[in-house]
């Protein structure tokens, strides 16, 4: 990996380059996945067609992450200034009751867990998936390649194999007990009984044949058709879910929350997703600091982060699900006059504060972020919840079900228990920022619910710091929920200071995932990062066909 000059204002050095283009832009987490992107975007696609491209072989080459029977969002903004986000967030389904499982505790650090792990692990931990559907709903609308064409680099990605990464191989082994419980999918990533080591070749034949189905058939051949009895006759009696789920899924079309800073629009997407809301507020309380004039490598901006990170978690928990089931307040917590109220909240000296039991959601997701030379963009987060999800496969299907029922409170009469068709609230935060309507910033990242502070910091680090895309990816970060105070190695020289000012400090080897991003040049030049936390590669598209009435003559 390529290290960049470092700033001498930065403590810390970038571990990977950047690439630019005019003709389009992919970064994914995943080197096939950026590859399969660019494909589209050189056949004449737009990066609705990349995106879904991109997407779809990342099921075959980040299984851990990201599934057609998982769920997340998609933000749009179309050539002609639209901003649609798609939400695919899986939810219950209709026989889902409140008490389905039986919790083990009315307290911390247990109060998520059930008996047997069922709302983890295995057929019960299930919900209805929306990935796929989403994604098909998007390119129908928004893409111009022929969707067999989007589909193939998955397709011979799963037939004819790729090489693991150490990334996937290390993912494998942290969960080698429970993936060898399922023999179908033990004999993918458990051959000989060992975890797949990087280097060996994964090919997934049965993946294929259902690629080509949907290839075919669409998002009907899960939601309804033969891979969604497939998967009904895989979960048995201890799912809940019904082919009758499957086909009353629907994808919804929710429309953009914009905040301002320093002259930026920020546009994030809407509940049930947290980043729009509170991505907004914590900016809207940064704005009354010079930020700049603090300094980034400071121990009096670490506070104000957290202190600033921590107002926003506590609004969160008190405001925050899905819309459908709760009422929040949204223009309310966005606006500038609440976050002069907030300011009054934070605190000169640091220091935990109790947390309330309940919530949880898993890191183990994956983000792109695409953009094509006709003004299209499309930053997309989307899982199967935690890595392997539900960690069993389905037979002769080759697909891997989220767990995403882990994500609710498994005890009754809570704001986030268990009802039929209700969405669990999410961090995930696919972010574009604009400036006189002109784009300038697309980002994202995994992460749970360290995702949407992460991608505050990084937009601090753009407009208040300065920085490149590459740099500001790839620069440390803090989080916290307002107990302990995490620090990745890159703040760890402030962790004294830190807790001097009374936190609870932890430095731990990194807070989220792979973070990728495109900035958007004046000149119409793109350019793509994508930072150390993950196998994150961009792809940039450059050149073009030749000019009109050019033909090859000696």
């Amino acid at each position: 990996m390529t290290q960049a000059t470092p700033s001498p204002a930065l403590p810390f050095l970038c571990r990977k380059a950047p690439a630019s283009g005019q003709g389009g832009v992919v970064v994914t987490n995943h080197p096939l996945g950026s590859v399969a992107g660019h494909e589209m975007l050189a056949a004449g696609g737009n990066a609705v067609d990349a995106a879904v491209a991109a997407l779809l072989a990342l099921t075959v080459v980040e299984p851990m992450m990201v599934g057609i029977a998982g769920g997340g969002l998609a933000h749009l903004r179309l050539a002609n200034g639209a901003h649609v986000v798609f939400d695919c967030i899986s939810h219950a389904g209709a026989a889902a009751k409140p008490d389905m499982f039986r919790p083990l505790s009315d307290r911390l650090p247990d109060y998520m867990e059930t008996e047997g792990r069922r709302n983890l692990v295995g057929p019960s931990s299930v919900a209805v998936p929306g990935n796929l559907a989403g994604w098909c709903s998007m390119h129908q609308k928004h893409g111009v390649l022929p969707f067999s064409d989007v589909i193939a680099p998955a397709i011979r990605l799963a037939a004819n194999g790729f090489r693991a990464t150490g990334y996937l191989s290390r993912n494998i082994a942290l969960h080698v007990d429970d993936l060898a419980q399922d023999p179908v999918i033990a004999a993918k990533f458990l051959p000989d009984g060992q975890p797949l080591q990087a280097g060996q070749m994964l090919v997934q034949p049965e993946y294929a044949d259902s690629l080509r189905l949907i290839a075919r058939e669409g998002a009907g051949a899960l939601h309804g058709g033969a891979l969604g009895q497939a998967l009904i006759d895989r979960l048995g009696d201890d799912g809940h879910l019904s082919l009758d789920d499957l086909q009353r899924y629907t994808v919804r079309e929710r429309d953009a929350i914009f905040g301002r800073y320093r002259g930026f629009d920020i546009a994030g997407p809407p509940p049930p997703a947290s980043s729009g809301v509170h991505v907004a507020q914590m900016l809207n309380m940064l704005e009354r600091f010079d930020m700049a004039a603090m300094g980034y490598d400071t121990t009096e901006r670490l506070h104000l982060l957290a202190e600033v990170i921590r107002v926003g978690f506590e609004d969160r928990r008190a405001a925050s699900g899905d819309p459908d089931f709760v009422d929040i307040p949204v223009d309310r917590l966005i606006s500038k006059d609440y976050a002069r109220a907030c300011i009054a909240r934070l605190r000169d000296t640091g220091g935990a504060t109790p947390l309330p039991a309940g919530g949880y959601e898993s890191q183990s997701t994956t983000h792109i972020t695409v953009a094509d030379a006709s003004g299209t963009i499309v930053s997309a987060t989307h899982t199967i919840n935690g890595l392997f999800g539900a960690r069993v496969m389905v037979p002769d299907a080759g697909f891997i079900p989220n767990n995403y029922m882990y994500n609710f409170d498994p005890h009754p009469g809570k704001a986030l228990s268990i009802a039929p068709g209700k969405r669990v609230p999410t961090s995930m935060a696919p972010m574009i920022v604009l400036r006189d309507n002109a784009p300038r910033f697309a980002l994202g990242l995994p992460g749970a619910l360290r995702i949407f502070p992460s991608a505050m910091q990084a937009i601090v680090n753009l407009i208040d710091h300065n920085m490149t895309p590459q740099q500001a990816v790839e620069a440390p970060r803090l989080w916290t929920e307002g107990a302990h105070l995490e620090l990745e190695p890159g703040y760890a020289h402030h962790a004294e200071a830190l807790r001097a000012k009374g936190h609870d400090v932890r430095v731990v080897p990194h807070i989220g995932g792979g973070m990728n991003a495109i900035a958007f040049g004046a000149d119409g030049v793109m350019t793509g990062a994508a930072c150390w936390r993950a196998d994150g590669t961009v792809s940039a598209l450059g050149g073009g066909q030749a000019e009109a009435g050019v033909a090859f003559n000696i």
